[in-house]
């Protein structure tokens, strides 16, 4: 499927100081992941949210796809020298942070089973679900509760299995407000609406494409990694929804592309944490899902994240990738469900 173009989501963020902020709130434990059957017969398992029985996408779905044999896409070369490329490095966007926030660095995940839920206005109602979202004083925001940047929130009820997650989230004097919001039921591979934005720039759920602690102690990382760029195309590619570049220009790469680590770098110098994400990039790539930093990918924000992991990651190129065309793995432009490989 080629690149369609979509309209552009505005990123301009809301006052962070229209009110003032509660204590951080209190982390909640975790837990061990698990294998889970989400009725894909043929699939391998994957890992559930900790704390929780539900996987972050189902087992069939594009987030878990083996991109080994893919093909490497007509554009995989433009794309990598309009990203800096040749000159720059992985930078996880996650770990600890050195006193410069309350919270470790990264997208925090709340927990919550049958929560009370709260009407939320949005900045861009127009592609935002507009429901009721359990949202509380005990949410984790990014970078704390009086942080500035983009201000994520990522809700999971375990009871229902649905994802909540909102952007540049707020409490102030008459409630919830936010730039965007969107829901997903985690055991379903539908996408959201072609052209509308979630919380994140792709139009594609934030959660999947966490890189998280216990996956990584576990020995296995099961999906694509999500990461930014600082420049990109007006065009997504399935199964992202929205764009959000400043350019026609196709040599700049689109919302949704998808990047493999190569299988000739070299990663037996690595720590063992390490060679878990890097094999786990190799296997099943990482995904362009909003603008930013180029080559920053995202984690969770957990206390575990050691500082000697961080390092190592930083040392890999960003040239050692390459991106793959992965129009095979579709069944349906309106689903994220793939092909057996």
């Amino acid at each position: 499927m080629g690149a369609v173009a979509a309209a552009a989501m505005v990123g301009a963020a809301a006052n962070a100081s229209a009110a003032p902020r509660p204590a951080v709130e209190a982390a909640i434990p975790a837990v061990p992941s698990s294998p889970v059957s989400t009725a894909t017969v043929g699939y391998p398992p994957v890992s559930t949210i900790p704390g929780t029985t539900c996987p972050a996408t189902p087992a069939n779905s594009w987030w878990h796809a083996d991109i080994t044999r893919l093909s490497r896409h007509p554009r995989s070369a433009q794309w990598l020298s309009n990203m800096g490329a040749a000159t720059r490095r992985l930078h996880p966007d996650f770990g600890p942070a050195y006193g410069e926030q309350p919270v470790p660095y990264g997208i925090p995940i709340t927990v919550v089973r049958g929560a009370p839920q709260v009407p939320v206005r949005f900045d861009y109602a127009a592609e935002s679900d507009r429901i009721r979202y359990p949202l509380s004083r005990q949410t984790k925001i990014e970078g704390g509760w009086a942080a500035e940047g983009d201000r994520h929130a990522i809700v999971v009820d375990a009871l229902t299995c649905r994802l909540y997650e909102t952007w540049d989230t707020h409490l102030g004097a008459n409630g919830w407000w936010a730039g965007s919001g969107a829901s997903w039921l985690l055991r379903s591979n539908v996408l959201r609406p072609a052209g509308w934005t979630s919380a994140d720039a792709a139009g594609l759920p934030i959660l999947p494409g966490l890189l998280r602690f216990d996956e990584v102690a576990r020995g296995r990382v099961d999906h694509a990694i999500r990461f930014t760029t600082n420049r990109t195309s007006r065009a997504y590619l399935w199964p992202a929804r929205h764009q959000a570049g400043a350019t026609t220009n196709p040599a700049y790469p689109p919302m949704g592309a998808r990047f493999r680590l190569k299988a000739s770098f070299p990663i037996a110098g690595y720590s063992p944490q390490a060679r878990v994400v890097l094999t786990g990039m190799k296997k099943h790539g990482m995904v362009l899902a909003d603008n930013g930093s180029q080559w920053y990918f995202q984690g969770t924000s957990d206390p575990r994240w050691a500082e000697e992991l961080i390092d190592q990651l930083k040392r890999v190129p960003a040239s050692a990738f390459e991106a793959v065309d992965t129009r095979r793995l579709m069944i349906s432009a309106n689903s994220a469900a793939v092909r057996l490989p």
